[in-house]
């Protein structure tokens, strides 16, 4: 009998518990004894050799942002390193960036990444050869003259090239820095700083919005 007396309140009990809990989850889907809902599912879907982009803050990359009519002023190719994930960026100096940091360094932590339509065709050898020569690369000094050299490297330069001579994909036709817009007083005066009266108008390049633009690429996360 006793038994029979205590098991209604345990039942009570447990169903008061479940109800709390339940409700916690909804008002708060963050709860540390859960983790990020969001963050676990948006982790998932990465996948090696993807190319994320971002918005920097910096007067040089408002200038890009101009030039280029677009939102984007930096970029960088996903890698899966031991399990981890990281993003091969050209900055001062080139080199691999910890996901989660490279996302902390964009406007308002905003990105989007892409990823090629067919991406059967990043076979595991073929990943292993874009990061195998990436490692040329690595430790360089970024290249504020955006020149088509491999002496220093700018971030759609280094991804360009990655996808071009180690997986055999163009993802953009090059461009001419005179195809730009560079009428825009902002991109005049950083111009002026670069080169003086000597801007190489005729330079090859190719800027991020260029690579956000291929038919190539498909949208797969995109939280701006």
């Amino acid at each position: 009998m006793k038994s029979k007396k205590y098991l209604f309140p345990l039942l009570t009990f447990l169903i008061s518990f479940g109800l709390a809990l339940f409700i916690s989850l909804k008002v708060f889907p963050n709860n540390p004894f859960t983790g990020n809902k969001l963050e676990k599912t948006v982790s998932g879907k990465y996948k090696d050799g993807d190319i994320i982009f971002q918005t920097s803050e910096s007067k040089q990359c408002e200038a890009v942002r101009i030039a280029t009519n677009s939102k984007f002023s930096h970029c960088g190719i996903i890698y899966d390193i031991n399990g981890k994930w990281f993003v091969f960026e050209a900055i001062q100096p080139v080199k691999l960036t910890p996901l989660e940091d490279w996302i902390k360094h964009g406007k308002d932590s905003k990105y989007v990444v892409k990823r090629l339509k067919n991406d059967s065709v990043l076979k595991p050898e073929v990943l292993q050869k874009m990061k195998q020569y990436s490692q040329q690369f690595d430790g360089k000094e970024y290249d504020a003259y955006f020149e088509w050299t491999d002496n220093r490297i700018y971030c759609s330069e280094l991804v360009w090239k990655i996808y071009k001579n180690a997986a055999g994909i163009e993802l953009s036709k090059l461009r001419e820095l005179k195809d730009f817009n560079l009428a825009d007083p902002r991109v005049g005066k950083i111009l002026k700083e670069r080169y003086g009266n000597n801007i190489p108008l005729e330079e090859k390049v190719v800027a991020p919005s260029d690579l956000a633009d291929s038919k190539l690429l498909i949208t797969i996360l995109d939280n701006y």
